[in-house]
């Protein structure tokens, strides 16, 4: 089930995004957090599995109308069950519009297309 970041999930997000390669060092992590917390264009939703909060999927509304997908994360212990695809399928439908690739999402992208 897919749900809107609050800032009490801040912490929980935090900890998702940081298995973003890019995101690994605590100060980048909190720029990118205070990005989405401030930045209108930029959305964060949070993907919950029974009582557990298992993705996130953040995203940024281009001036051109596409969306540009900047990260999708899976907690490591619910990974190669398709929650990403699942994930990014829900916010797809829910927005109405296909995500373009960032310069991090663009191999997920591509693999999701070449399936």
């Amino acid at each position: 089930m897919i749900i809107k970041y609050k800032p009490a999930y801040r912490k929980i997000a935090m900890g998702l995004l940081s298995y973003t390669p890019e995101l690994k060092e605590v100060k980048t992590l909190q720029e990118t957090m205070n990005e989405y917390e401030s930045d209108e264009s930029m959305k964060l939703y949070l993907w919950k599995k029974e009582e557990d909060i298992v993705g996130v999927i953040g995203f940024q509304a281009c001036t051109n109308g596409d969306v540009m997908l900047r990260h999708i994360c899976v907690n490591p212990s619910y990974r190669h069950e398709g929650l990403g695809d699942t994930i990014l399928s829900t916010m797809e439908e829910r927005l109405g519009k296909k995500f373009i690739a960032s310069d991090v999402t663009r191999e997920f992208l591509e693999n999701r297309q070449s399936k």
